[in-house]
């Protein structure tokens, strides 16, 4: 605990006494834990500096991704005809697959018996330290990507009293919660790493482990001095607004009640995860546990293992748990749409060609941003991103501009066709007709998360693996002894849930309250979701969002994201800091228009996404209300908005 005194000379810190109480503060810590200081002070910066950062658990949590598959023929779509098109007959079936399914989606919070799920288990258990109750001038949300990066360009900028708070253990957002067997990113590394030629760093493959991905965010932590600006194991509970001292306080759950000039909300789009409501999941006497708090204490050697899902995460985990499991049963309601994946290792040819090429990771990634089709930017063509073309596929003439219902058919008709090419492929793979014929998927390519992998089908070949469909509303129940479908009882020793996590939740923005007191959630769900560029909401001031519903500047690549979401944050703070502004907010008639804006980019480019998925809600969201599909027109409100200034209401109060 701290020492009354010490807290009197930090809170006379903080009030800018420096002179008086720098040399006493020099050699004191608030809190030791066998010699380790959890918060001290810079004696040259007056700055506090943490030492949060918890101990690896255990040395049993290590993995890998992606092999390379030297197998050609899973690695290639059969071929299809070019005529295909996504006639009547065709649109019916899509239209049957999904109507089947629908209200299928019944997802709950881990709360109460099942917050178990939630608890980390990567980690030994938090620092030490005593609640803090003074003010800094930006506080992040999130020690992701997200966080990293926008540590690195506020720091460049010349913002140092900068705190992070983080629930995890260590850094890492997504790729510190999910350590799966077999976790890997689906964008390729070479342009989905940030910050590669400051690091100095090349990935080792073209779509890189998570486990790597993990390790090369600590490494930026430190490369970057982050570490010393991170509470770790520290959830945000609220976050209030004050308008007569134009601060935010935040309340953690560890008693912190801290105030800021700015609180920036970086902590993802895919943060919390969710669970399927089963009848009688409570019940089961087995080991359980979600993908995303993977538990390496529970031995699966041999045991009957069942794994509920069959999304991304579960498409890369199960060939994995198929060589370890005794028998394994996988419960699949909707089957994925399974791609080539073909990974390959890192060329020592290409590393040697980037080291003389400056800035080879930006313009790279610059390339793979103008992918304008989903599946092209996956499969990540290198000649095209390593400049040797000057395109990424041939474009077709046409004698007459195409109509935007023209152009969403014609994509309709090229989405139908990779579709039928993914179907014919698991045909080629899966041996047992009744098999592959359940893992097969209709609906549009890309409005459900498109997965690629060349050993998950292949799984389905073995027999301890067994497939079980569910569809089309899912299984029936779970008991003591484990999963029930209909008539029949799969008995368990070990289940696992894949059934992912809340997308873009307003749940998320539940903890903000603004002027007035209301919250985020509240002003979303009683007047739809309302944004300016998806970082600013009318009535929060100060307040900045990165990837959340309705931002734009993005690609298929997320860092595009968060880089445009943080350059554009980093010139907000700098403007306000030079024309000595100390609040923003955005104007209501501005948000309306964006917010209109949104709206009418998602009906138009609707039939697109025509499937029960997270994207939309499952089917209930409004549209506008979580991603952007405007495309490049978010960049014109950017740039219109940093020209003009015409949204932003200021206020040097």
């Amino acid at each position: 605990m701290f020492p009354v005194r010490l807290l009197e000379l930090m809170n006379s810190y903080c009030s800018h006494n420096v002179s008086a109480t720098r040399s006493r503060l020099r050699n004191i810590a608030n809190v030791s834990n066998g010699g380790k200081m959890a918060i001290s002070i810079d004696p040259e910066t007056g700055l506090k500096i943490f030492d949060t950062r918890a101990s690896k658990s255990s040395e049993k949590i290590r993995g890998h991704g992606y092999e390379v598959n030297p197998n050609l023929a899973l690695k290639t779509l059969p071929e299809t005809s070019s005529s295909a098109t996504f006639d009547a007959v065709e649109q019916k079936k899509y239209r049957e697959f999904k109507e089947q399914r629908r209200g299928a989606a019944d997802y709950m919070t881990m709360e109460g018996e099942f917050s178990k799920y939630l608890e980390d288990h990567y980690s030994e258990p938090p620092v030490e330290r005593e609640a803090l109750t003074d003010e800094c001038e930006i506080l992040v949300i999130g020690a992701g990507f997200a966080g990293l990066l926008l540590w690195y360009r506020l720091k460049q900028a010349g913002f140092n009293d900068v705190r992070f708070c983080e629930k995890g253990g260590d850094v890492g957002g997504t790729w510190y919660w999910n350590r799966y067997p077999g976790i890997a990113c689906d964008v390729e590394s070479y342009s989905y790493f940030p910050l590669l030629e400051e690091m100095e760093y090349f990935p080792t493959m073209k779509f890189a482990s998570g486990f790597e991905i993990l390790e090369y965010c600590q490494t930026m932590a430190t490369k970057f001095g982050f570490y010393d600006k991170c509470l770790f194991h520290t959830t945000v509970e609220t976050t209030e607004w004050d308008e007569q001292s134009a601060r935010w306080t935040v309340r953690t759950d560890r008693g912190d009640a801290m105030k800021s000039r700015y609180v920036i909300l970086a902590n993802g789009i895919l943060t919390t995860p969710k669970l399927a409501r089963i009848n009688g999941m409570e019940t089961f006497k087995g080991e359980s546990f979600h993908t995303s708090r993977w538990r390496y204490d529970v031995d699966l050697e041999g045991k009957t293992v069942g794994i509920i899902g069959t999304g991304a995460t579960a498409v890369q985990a199960i060939p994995e748990l198929a060589k370890v499991a005794g028998d394994l049963y996988v419960f699949q309601r909707t089957p994925s749409s399974i791609d080539v994946r073909d990974q390959r290792e890192t060329a020592n040819e290409e590393i040697e060609a980037w080291k003389e090429e400056p800035g080879w990771a930006r313009a790279r990634r610059k390339r793979f941003a103008r992918i304008s089709a989903g599946r092209s930017a996956i499969q990540a063509n290198d000649d095209y991103l390593a400049g040797r073309v000057d395109d990424f596929k041939e474009r077709k003439e046409h004698s007459e501009k195409l109509s935007p219902e023209e152009l969403v058919q014609k994509q309709l008709d090229s989405n139908f066709r990779i579709m039928e090419q993914i179907r014919a492929r698991v045909d080629a793979i899966v041996e047992d007709p009744q098999t592959a014929e359940a893992l097969k998927p209709y609906y549009p390519y890309g409005c459900k998360r498109p997965t690629f992998h060349d050993e998950y089908l292949p799984t389905f070949n073995l027999p301890h693996v067994h497939l079980v469909d569910t569809a089309p509303m899912g299984v029936t129940s779970i008991n003591e002894r484990g999963v029930v479908h209909g008539d029949e009882e799969f008995p368990l020793d070990v289940l696992i849930y894949a059934t992912g996590f809340q997308w873009m939740a307003t749940s998320t923005f539940n903890m903000v309250a603004g002027r007035g007191g209301q919250t985020m959630k509240d002003k979303w769900e009683n007047e739809g979701t309302k944004t300016f560029l998806g970082i600013h909401s009318n009535g929060f001031p100060n307040l900045f969002i990165m990837t959340g519903p309705q931002g734009g500047g993005g690609s298929f690549n997320f860092t595009d994201a968060i880089e445009t979401h943080a350059d554009y944050i980093v010139w907000m703070l700098s403007h306000m800091r030079d024309e000595g502004h100390q609040i923003v907010d955005i104007n209501e008639e501005a948000e309306l228009t964006y917010a209109e804006h949104c709206k009418q980019a998602d009906i138009a480019t609707a039939p697109l996404r025509d499937c029960l998925s997270y994207y939309n809600g499952h089917g209930d969201a409004e549209p506008g209300s979580l991603a952007y599909y405007g495309g490049g027109n978010w960049h014109k409100y950017r740039v219109r908005a940093q020209e003009t200034l015409e949204p932003y209401a200021f206020d040097s109060a």
